[in-house]
């Protein structure tokens, strides 16, 4: 039975990338500047991070049930089933919505399948278990081999974090202000993950912004798997000299051979803001 492969947004690839992969893509939905914004493409990404800087507030909002609904029905009266990947449930109410949806759906189509996955994983990580997901959909696995390998799969995904501005988490509730204000007296630059229930957690701190970076290729080489990270993600809040420092990293010191780097999105990317930089790839554990 045929089925399609739906994701959000909050995998942070690039358009064309979706588009290359055959996958359905909803946005979540972005506030910036008195004006709703779902079109993530570099430019306006560029735009976003700029304003930023001179002190540009945005908000984000989740996918609703109506909306998963509108990008999963299409497939399911086709007479195609569905595989519906979602961003973590631990930072944000759009998996739940998606079980909401499909579970009303599968009412109305009694004979299709919809399978929901809770990704636990956040910008390119998702876009990672999108990228391995459709590797393994191409290679001819039913609907019911790729949800199970999805579920191996996660808790592998390995998502290392830091941030240039610690004013951004401040705002987003996940540092006090006068750790804040201290670390950025200090040129302390946190090193983060998301942990095995989908949040994001402050793990290690540094001193200075080229420490920072160098923690995260650290991380591959310490719980990477070998022989599993030829190609990894990694994605920026607009400091692409960072990721290409980043980038020859990993390659000059673990094997990788390919790296896919693209911004981090607007919905994440409001929360952590300009100069966030993250690595993605295979662990032993997250």
């Amino acid at each position: 039975m045929a089925y399609q492969i739906i994701t959000d947004n909050c995998c942070d690839m690039e358009p064309a990338m979706y588009e290359k992969l055959g996958v359905t893509v909803i946005n979540l939905t972005l506030l910036y500047k008195g004006a709703e914004h779902r079109n993530m493409d570099e430019p306006f990404l560029k735009e976003l991070y700029n304003g930023m800087r001179s002190g540009e507030a945005a908000t984000t909002s989740a996918v609703n049930p109506e909306g998963w609904a509108s990008v999963i029905e299409p497939a399911l009266e086709k007479g195609d089933d569905a595989l519906v990947l979602a961003f973590s449930s631990g930072l944000s109410t759009t998996y739940q919505s998606a079980v909401i949806a499909a579970t009303d759906l599968q009412d109305k189509y009694p004979e299709r399948k919809i399978l929901v996955v809770d990704t636990l994983c956040a910008s390119l990580g998702q876009g990672l278990l999108l990228w391995y997901v459709c590797k393994k959909r191409d290679q001819g696995y039913s609907l019911e081999q790729l949800a199970e390998y999805c579920t191996e799969l996660v808790p592998k995904l390995s998502h290392w974090f830091t941030v240039d501005d610690l004013m951004f988490l401040k705002r987003g509730g996940r540092i006090s202000a006068a750790t804040a204000l201290v670390g950025t007296m200090l040129q302390i630059k946190p090193v983060l993950h998301v942990d095995d229930e989908g949040h994001l957690v402050s793990v290690a701190k540094a001193r200075g912004r080229k420490a920072s970076i160098e923690a995260l290729a650290k991380k591959l080489g310490e719980t990477g798997l070998p022989g599993e990270n030829e190609t990894v993600f990694i994605c920026h809040g607009d400091c692409i000299e960072d990721a290409k420092y980043l980038e020859n990293l990993v390659k000059e010191k673990y094997g990788v051979k390919e790296v896919y780097t693209y911004y981090t999105g607007g919905v994440i990317g409001s929360h952590s803001g300009p100069g966030t930089l993250a690595l993605f790839f295979l662990g032993s554990q997250r």
